[in-house]
């Protein structure tokens, strides 16, 4: 069940990250046609990243302390000391971010140059917050493992 509910945080989360590229692209060409989609995605990446960050908080309270120990006895403490505290604390950001996104979308961005300009920095933001956030994952990850394996 441990790794089904981490499956299902990445999933929810690349889910965001492909979403909100699919905003950034469409609002670069945004007209008419596209302001639908546009609409669409933004609130899709929304519930995408509260899907993930409700998976990942209840695996957080329930299963992180085992592997936060494993991590913390291996050689790589780092992967709980830096990437897991700066993922817990760039997760408000990115929250507040994708939650204004469909708000800042909501306009004719089509005529309105300067909401498009908000739209690709709320959304270009996002997406490399989201990546950081992956990245974080993979080190946390393999903090585990190199626990792990050092037993």
């Amino acid at each position: 069940m441990n790794e089904l509910i981490l499956m299902a945080h990445v999933l929810f989360g690349v889910g965001c990250l492909i979403t909100t590229v699919c905003v950034f692209v469409d609002v670069l060409n945004a007209s008419a046609t596209n302001q639908l989609r546009i609409r669409i995605m933004s609130r899709l990446a929304a519930v995408f990243m509260w899907l993930a960050f409700v998976v990942a908080g209840y695996w957080y309270v329930v299963f992180y302390k085992t592997d936060k120990a494993i991590i913390l006895k291996g050689p790589w403490p780092f992967a709980h000391n830096f990437f897991m505290e700066s993922k817990e604390h760039l997760v408000i950001l990115l929250l507040m971010l994708v939650t204004y996104l469909p708000i800042a979308a909501a306009g004719n961005l089509a005529a309105n140059k300067d909401a498009r300009r908000v739209v690709l920095w709320v959304a270009g933001i996002i997406v490399l917050l989201a990546l950081m956030m992956e990245g974080d994952g993979a080190f946390i990850a393999m903090g585990v493992k190199m626990g792990l394996l050092a037993r």
